[in-house]
């Protein structure tokens, strides 16, 4: 889906960028270009990148706990 359509990005691109370490707002927006224009796209950007942070954080979390 289209996040921002000035620059005509969409979530994958967002999502990769996250994944690949880009995870502040500036970041995205340096290298893609997100929010440059009209700003519209802010908020569902910086959603995406909430999402993909916390889909990271579950993963790399135990599926266990140690017992003392």
């Amino acid at each position: 889906m289209y996040v921002c359509l000035c620059r005509g990005i969409t979530d994958t691109q967002i999502r990769k960028a996250v994944q690949a370490g880009k995870t502040e707002f500036r970041q995205l927006k340096q290298s893609l270009e997100v929010g440059a224009q009209c700003g519209k796209c802010v908020r569902m950007t910086m959603e995406i990148i909430a999402a993909e942070l916390d889909k990271v954080e579950l993963e790399q979390a135990p599926l266990y706990y140690e017992v003392a």
